[in-house]
């Protein structure tokens, strides 16, 4: 932060190394957070621009990332509410599923490989095939489908680190406080069932996709919330996440709270007694 032209050298060469993109989006961001768009526009462009090398080479994930969560801090650093940004977020990846962004150009030759290689899934396919359905469409959405879902979530890891590094630096504690008492207000949770409802009817797979996502960050909010109001163990976030990444009935259980705790802010409750 005391010098621009370190913060370029970073984001270049984060962006140029593979797998370390999320270090350009991290200090793309927190620029961006700290100092407004207009002064963070060379770090961006310099995460950027090797990005769009990789972009070329087949790997949409690190161009995407850095500027969705540049985009996302816009927002955060304009609106100060998490549910707005991570509900701009999610639309504006929706629109990239639908437009084809996240397909890969060499989607008909994965699919062959993925066929080949699981005939639990050729088997499947071929069923799909039988009834009508268009299943290299199918697959190629599928595929758009899981890298926009990785994109998502490492725009908001990368946000949520970056807003770490701000709070570290010029308010310490400050993002855990933000991030602890972080739910969805009524109105960004309509918008979000707005989004799903659209995507169903309108049979718009991404945006179906992507509208829990902001409901999602909110319940592992609220559970980070919990905890640090009960002053419990950090083995309870270790269980915590590794439920949620193995079993689905934790995904819909985090949902539902979620959806609760807009209604009835679990966490004040409480603390309050």
């Amino acid at each position: 932060m005391e010098s621009p032209l370190r913060a370029v050298g970073v984001a270049l060469a984060g962006a140029l190394i593979p797998w370390l993109f999320w270090l350009s989006a991290t200090v793309s961001a927190l620029v961006t957070l700290r100092r407004g768009l207009r002064p963070a526009a060379p770090v961006v462009i310099a995460a950027a621009l090797p990005a769009g090398w990789w972009w070329m080479q087949g790997d949409a994930i690190p161009l995407a990332s850095i500027l969705l969560v540049t985009l996302m801090a816009i927002i955060l650093r304009e609106r100060f509410r998490w549910g707005e940004t991570l509900l701009a977020g999610a639309l504006v990846v929706a629109v990239l599923i639908q437009l084809g962004v996240f397909a890969p150009p060499n989607a008909a030759q994965l699919i062959a490989q993925v066929r080949s290689q699981a005939p639990e899934i050729d088997n499947l396919l071929s069923q799909y095939a039988g009834q009508g359905v268009d299943v290299d469409m199918l697959a190629r959405l599928m595929i758009a489908a899981v890298t926009a879902l990785m994109v998502m979530v490492a725009a908001i890891i990368c946000l949520a680190l970056a807003r770490s590094w701000q709070a570290a630096l010029y308010n310490p504690g400050g993002f855990r406080e933000e991030f602890h008492r972080f739910r969805l207000s009524k109105l960004e949770l309509a918008g979000a069932i707005l989004m799903a409802l659209v995507g169903v009817v309108g049979a718009l797979p991404g945006a179906a996709l992507m509208a829990w996502v902001p409901l999602l960050v909110a319940g592992i909010a609220l559970v980070h919330g919990l905890i640090g109001i009960k002053s419990m163990s950090g083995l309870w976030l270790v269980g915590f996440y590794a439920l949620l990444l193995t079993t689905w009935p934790t995904l819909v259980i985090v949902l539902l709270l979620a959806l609760s705790d807009t209604f009835a802010d679990l966490r004040g409750r409480l603390a309050s007694r």
